[in-house]
């Protein structure tokens, strides 16, 4: 069992705990637990029980049900619990933006057992009427419901890589097997996926289709396959999948017909009118890139064929050079324990450091997030004493005193102006009053971004993919207030934020806004994500040039220096 599934059944347990109204020393329990075994990086199931117990915060009692859930899959506790729960009302726990306690509610008072009847009392406004609830809080629920309806199906791109690369790897390795590839949304690198695509020939169509039937952990869906089209739905995702077969000659064709954006394929390259996908069509090609020498084109990387401005560049012979993860010589905006981050400061600061960076910016949250253990300002004297304890001991190796300021309803950072000026930067985020329509919104982030103490933005619209819509922002406002007031752009490279979005990276570079890739890692494996934030930047265009974290630890320093000069601070 690895380490993600047991967290996860420990979280599940303290929820169903909590729902149950359980004794709340025994939910601190698992919650206290939960904390630790999010901090391990070492296998969890390679441990002895001896080895957990002595672990701060797990002891005796906690231990033995670790080793149980490894052996078992499960653990006394959670088997009974799952026992006197409906599976609805299990399931409702992930609805975002309700929490146990509120499900409760509405299990027991309305006799709600599935999100399909917690669908219907919201439409029948019988849910406002509950107490503590009201027609705001439904209208929350429902707006959650449908994000949920919407998403399901869908797995973020990080998710279904390793499903998309073991099946490209058993289609590869079949004797019958010519040419296979995988194409569509994985291939563009779109942020989520619904469905995975591949193109395969073979030496002797005899075989077709009957070896797909091996294909591991699929179920096939006869009734929407053809004769060279394949359907099926992989059983524990749920994602569709589909497996074309087309001849061998034409295989690099049939590549570039279903690895780009059909606004690409169709729009006229010249006064003639020929397009991409009169050549997707025609004579056969050994290879995408001759096809694209064939009508006088750049090579485009499948995950920039998307802009139609892109196209413009290919034609033209001026694509950018797009960033690389080599490219990147820090990591900004991070956590440590100081606030609800897994690892110490020390610790992500020499993990880092021995992955070949050059700085690390460490950016806890500020005192008003509280749910996260937000740093007080004495706190952050402290963090700040310690790091230049180890700048002494780590150098030339730097970390830059950083933190995220939580936005306030009114666009102000909460701190005053003589401890922010107390950090290298500072990455502006918001948490909380998240439901603002677009003017509210858009105004709240304007504000922020014109304080001089502002050095970054941080996950502009607070989205998490497949859980919860960003707030609404003017997005073209932001960014020119950003190009206006100097202020980088994050590009979060949590697989679940990628915020901002790729479709607006063209633009903030046409701006001059400097972007930042970002892992906003809680923990030393969360700096993992960075090649998530390079793959959406790549898709917006974006070049080593644009990315501030491409800059060398003096040219940092430098800039934050000459920026707080510049602002007077």
């Amino acid at each position: 069992m690895e380490n993600k599934d047991l967290i996860r059944l420990f979280r599940v347990t303290a929820s169903l705990m909590e729902l149950h109204d359980e004794n709340p020393f025994k939910i601190r329990s698992y919650t206290n637990a939960l904390q630790v075994l999010e901090r391990l990086e070492s296998p969890i199931h390679q441990m002895s029980q001896a080895q957990l117990e002595k672990l701060d915060g797990i002891g005796k009692g906690m231990a033995a049900k670790i080793m149980e859930a490894i052996q078992t899959g499960s653990h006394a506790d959670l088997s009974r619990l799952l026992e006197t729960t409906p599976e609805g009302v299990v399931k409702m726990l992930n609805i975002k933006g309700i929490g146990p306690k509120k499900i409760r509610t509405i299990w027991k008072d309305l006799g709600v057992e599935t999100s399909e009847a917690l669908r219907e009392a919201c439409e029948k406004n019988e849910l406002s009427k509950l107490k503590g609830f009201g027609a705001k809080t439904q209208e929350t629920i429902l707006q959650a419901l449908q994000y949920s309806d919407e998403s399901k199906g869908k797995l973020l791109w990080a998710e279904a890589e390793p499903l998309a690369l073991d099946l490209l790897q058993f289609l590869k390795n079949r004797p019958e097997m010519a040419a296979a590839e995988l194409v569509g949304d994985m291939r563009r690198n779109l942020e989520t996926i619904d469905g995975l695509q591949y193109l395969i020939s073979l030496k002797n169509d005899a075989t077709w289709p009957t070896f797909l039937q091996e294909l591991p952990g699929v179920t096939a869906i006869e009734s929407i396959s053809g004769p060279f089209v394949w359907r099926g739905q992989l059983e524990e995702s749920g994602l569709k999948l589909e497996v074309r077969l087309v001849p061998e000659r034409r295989f690099a064709n049939q590549v570039l017909l279903y690895s780009t954006n059909p606004a690409w394929l169709t729009h006229p390259l010249n006064s003639v009118g020929d397009t991409l996908m009169d050549e997707a069509y025609g004579e056969p090609a050994a290879s995408e890139e001759e096809i694209f020498k064939r009508v006088n084109l750049a090579y485009v990387a499948p995950e920039l064929r998307e802009s139609l401005r892109v196209l413009e560049l290919a034609q033209e012979n001026k694509l950018p050079t797009l960033l690389q993860d080599t490219d990147l010589k820090g990591i900004l905006h991070n956590h440590s324990t100081y606030s609800d981050g897994a690892h110490t400061l020390e610790q992500m600061a020499v993990h880092c450091k021995q992955l070949g960076y050059e700085y690390l910016g460490i950016c806890d949250h500020s005192k008003s997030a509280f749910y996260a253990n937000g740093l007080q300002e004495f706190r952050v004297q402290a963090q700040q004493k310690e790091i230049d304890r180890l700048n002494q001991e780590l150098g030339p190796f730097t970390i830059f005193k950083g933190i995220e300021s939580d936005i306030l309803a009114d666009g102000s950072l909460d701190y005053e102006p003589e401890v922010l000026a107390t950090f290298d930067f500072i990455v502006a985020s918001i948490h909380s009053n998240l439901k603002m329509d677009v003017v509210k919104a858009t105004d709240r982030l304007l504000n922020a971004i014109q304080n001089p103490y502002t050095t970054m933005l941080g996950h502009p619209t607070g989205r998490l993919l497949l859980r919860r819509e960003g707030y609404p922002i003017d997005h073209k406002a932001v960014i020119d207030a950003c190009a206006e007031h100097g202020v980088i752009i994050e590009i979060n490279a949590n697989p679940r934020r990628l915020d901002i979005d790729w479709r607006w990276v063209e633009y903030a570079l046409s701006q001059n806004v400097l972007l930042s890739i970002n892992p906003d890692a809680h923990s030393m494996r969360g700096y993992e994500d960075m090649r998530y934030g390079v793959l959406v930047g790549r898709k917006g265009g974006l070049t080593p040039e644009m990315t501030f974290n491409t800059k060398s630890r003096e040219e940092v320093a430098a800039y934050f220096a000459e920026r707080k000069r510049l602002k007077g601070i």
